[in-house]
């Protein structure tokens, strides 16, 4: 582990969330008292639904040992059963999330999502940290600077070269930080960027990005929290979150 990453595991610790749990799907006492909340209990996908409707997918998506899985394997962005959302928007929040790729993966996490924004085909219109096997999926050569590869702000901020990646088959754990307009992406407790919005600079980046179509997409104050289906068998777990002041 270099300084870095010694550095970025002690701004974990010291923010009172511990790496290792009891048991996946669990908070802690400490985590309650806290004002974590699970969003994912590990048994149902209440709490969920599709970006689509009000219900649950009934293709494409499972809940089984303790995961929740897209097991899509057409490689289409939006798949069969489509992306889920949270039953509830958020704007300033803690997010932590457990995934889990399999070889030439393509997912995302997204957050400030608008599902009224793109009716069509393809994914929501949201931030997305991006989960991909960056050795294997072609995306991670496009857009600008590696801003695609996994943990990127995708299309519009890189994540740093030296972040902690697991390997295939290993579980990686996203944590993104939103505190009115600061935002931070952290991966295996590691920072690997972080940005401010409502700012010119963000605009500027916003208008150079494939989101410039979207109307104030740049200034958006909340939005539901997603997980992508684009056509790859993705596993998620630990999926938490706690609301925090602006």
């Amino acid at each position: 582990m270099n300084r870095r990453e010694i550095l970025g595991a002690v701004l974990v610790l010291a923010s009172g969330i511990g790496v290792a749990q009891t048991a996946p799907n669990t908070l802690t006492k400490q985590e309650k008292a806290q004002g974590w909340k699970l969003l994912f209990d590990g048994k149902t996908s209440e709490g969920w639904r599709s970006i689509h409707g009000p219900a649950f997918p009934t293709v494409g998506w499972e809940v089984k040992d303790g995961l929740l899985t897209t097991n899509e394997t057409n490689s289409k962005e939006g798949g069969e059963g489509g992306d889920i959302i949270t039953a509830k928007k958020y704007s300033s929040f803690e997010l932590m999330v457990d995934f889990r790729i399999t070889t030439g993966a393509n997912s995302g996490i997204m957050y400030f999502v608008d599902p009224e924004m793109n009716k069509g085909k393809g994914s929501a219109i949201g931030y997305e940290y991006q989960v991909l096997d960056d050795a294997v999926h072609p995306d991670a050569h496009k857009g600008k600077d590696g801003n695609r590869t996994v943990a990127s702000l995708y299309d519009m901020i890189p994540a740093a070269k030296d972040k902690p990646v697991k390997p295939i088959g290993e579980w990686n754990t996203a944590r993104i930080l939103v505190r009115g307009g600061h935002v931070e992406h952290w991966l295996n407790g590691m920072k690997v960027l972080e940005y401010d919005r409502f700012t010119p600079e963000f605009r500027e980046m916003v208008a150079g990005s494939k989101y410039h179509v979207w109307p104030n997409y740049a200034d958006w104050p909340d939005g539901y929290i997603l997980l992508q289906d684009h056509g790859f068998p993705v596993s998620f777990r630990n999926v938490k979150i706690r609301e925090l002041g602006k």
